[in-house]
C-alpha cells in the first residue's frame, strides 16, 4: 500500500514537471509540501531551503519557479556543469548545479584545476546574476580506500578530502565577489549519497563530485508571497 502510495505522489511530480511554471505554483500549495519532500528525499537535497514559518502559497510558488528556471538557463551555458531541476525542503523549485570532481581536481587533491577556475569563473557570474538565490556547496567522494589504510580510515580521509573541495569551490567562488552572505552552507559529506554504484570505475567518477544547490532564499520567498497577494 505504501508503494503505491508513494508512486502515485511520483506520478503528480512527473506531471509537475511538464511545465516548470506550474511546477513551482503546484509545489509551493500548502498540500505540495508533501510531494515535495518526498521528490526532494528521492534527489537527496531535503536539507536544502530557506528557513520559513509555513508553506508557501502556490502564486509564490509560481514566482519562484519563473526565478529558477532563468537560473537554470544561466547555469546550462558553464561549461562543464551538470545542471537540473530538483525540489528544495520547502517543496519549492530550486537548480542543482554538479561539477564533475575529475574536471575540478586531480586524484586525492583538493587544488582546483586550471580547468576548473574557468567554470567557476563563468559560475560565479551566474550567481551574481541570481544573487536573490541562497547557495549551499557539497562535496562528495566514491568509496575507494587510500594506501596503507583501514576501511574505517580511508572514510574519515575521503570525508576531510570532499570538506576541503567543497571549501575549495567555495573559496574560489568568493575570490570571484560572489557574496560570502550568498553562500550558506559548504559542507563534505565523503562516500555518503552516492548517485551511482561504486562497484564499478564509471559509478565511481560519478560518485566524485561537487554539487552546487541555487535556492529561493528567505527574501525571495517573501517578496514572491508580497507579490502573489
Amino acid at each position: 500500500m505504501k508503494t503505491k502510495i508513494v508512486s502515485l505522489f511520483l506520478c503528480v511530480g512527473m506531471l509537475f514537471a511538464c511545465n516548470n511554471m506550474q511546477k513551482g505554483a503546484g509545489i509551493g500549495a500548502g498540500g505540495g509540501a508533501i510531494l515535495g519532500a518526498i521528490i526532494g528525499h528521492v534527489a537527496g537535497n531535503t536539507a536544502i531551503g530557506a528557513a520559513i514559518g509555513g508553506a508557501v502559497g502556490a502564486g509564490a510558488g509560481a514566482i519562484i519557479g519563473k526565478k529558477m528556471d532563468k537560473a537554470k538557463a544561466e547555469a546550462e551555458a558553464v561549461k562543464n556543469a551538470q545542471v537540473e531541476s530538483v525540489t528544495d525542503a520547502n517543496g519549492l523549485q530550486a537548480v542543482k548545479v554538479t561539477f564533475d570532481s575529475g574536471i575540478l581536481f586531480a586524484t586525492g587533491k583538493a587544488q582546483l584545476s586550471a580547468t576548473a577556475k574557468s567554470s567557476l569563473t563563468q559560475f560565479a557570474t551566474v550567481l551574481k546574476n541570481n544573487a536573490d538565490c541562497d547557495i549551499a556547496i557539497q562535496g562528495y567522494t566514491d568509496n575507494q580506500g587510500w594506501k596503507g589504510s583501514t576501511a574505517e580510515q580511508s572514510a574519515e580521509k575521503n570525508l576531510a578530502l570532499s570538506q576541503e573541495r567543497a571549501q575549495a569551490v567555495s573559496s574560489y567562488l568568493l575570490g570571484l565577489a560572489v557574496p560570502a552572505n550568498q553562500i550558506k552552507s559548504v559542507e563534505g559529506f565523503g562516500e555518503a549519497n552516492p548517485v551511482a554504484s561504486n562497484a564499478t570505475a564509471a559509478g565511481q567518477a560519478e560518485n566524485r563530485r561537487v554539487e552546487v544547490y541555487m535556492y529561493a532564499s528567505q527574501k525571495m520567498i517573501q517578496e514572491a508571497q508580497a507579490q502573489s497577494n
